[in-house]
């Protein structure tokens, strides 16, 4: 009878396999906007940088923009910060840096204005969780190509998600997390966003390998 040998831990392996994630430009651009929110938190300018329809309307058009970055506070902070580590782990090697920085900024600037325009009566808004939601779509969209079946059951339930909040309202217990109110709505435009850039990105990669 022969007895297996221990499972040992192989750090050096594992040091290897977190270099190499690290050296990712994709993955830079993930941590690195992982510290620039912690960054922009603890320095004390989400009174600053959040979205402010006065101060938008008086021509700071910026805060479309930026108000996804800051938060109400530290738990609003990281769970945002959570829902980001959870994309990284499942769908963010399908694009690149560029990509996702450009499904970043659209999705961004799609829950600002979408807010701006649609949404008068939101005066103030603060919160990375509309642009993650558009992270999570072109992640979807782009894991369909490879896990059909895993990533149809993900769609679907962010998709329940976004219309249960729609008919209900925020899901329970999550404001009392994020410490304040929850616009549901900017978890509506952020996914738009998202899946229009996420769908743009795939289809000019489709095109660009048929050219090649």
């Amino acid at each position: 009878m022969r007895i297996a040998p221990p499972v040992r831990l192989d750090a050096h392996r594992m040091i290897q396999s977190l270099n190499q994630l690290i050296r990712s430009p994709a993955h830079q651009l993930a941590i690195g906007l992982a510290l620039g929110c912690i960054a922009l938190q603890y320095a004390g300018l989400d009174d600053w940088l959040r979205f402010e329809r006065s101060s938008i309307d008086a021509g700071q058009w910026w805060l479309l923009l930026s108000g996804n970055f800051v938060h109400l506070g530290p738990s609003h902070l990281w769970m945002n910060l959570a829902g980001l580590a959870l994309v990284v782990a499942l769908v963010w090697q399908h694009y690149s840096r560029n990509q996702w920085l450009l499904i970043i900024f659209f999705a961004s600037l799609v829950v600002g204005v979408g807010l701006w325009i649609f949404n008068p009566e939101v005066h103030g808004y603060v919160g990375f969780s509309g642009t993650l939601h558009g992270l999570i779509l072109a992640g979807v969209l782009a894991d369909l190509r490879v896990y059909p079946k895993s990533a149809a059951i993900l769609l679907l339930l962010v998709v329940g998600k976004l219309v249960w909040e729609q008919v209900a309202g925020a899901l329970p217990g999550s404001e009392s997390v994020a410490g304040g109110s929850v616009v549901v709505d900017a978890h509506l435009y952020g996914a738009i966003g998202g899946a229009i850039a996420g769908l743009g990105t795939l289809l000019y990669s489709v095109r660009a390998r048929r050219v090649t």
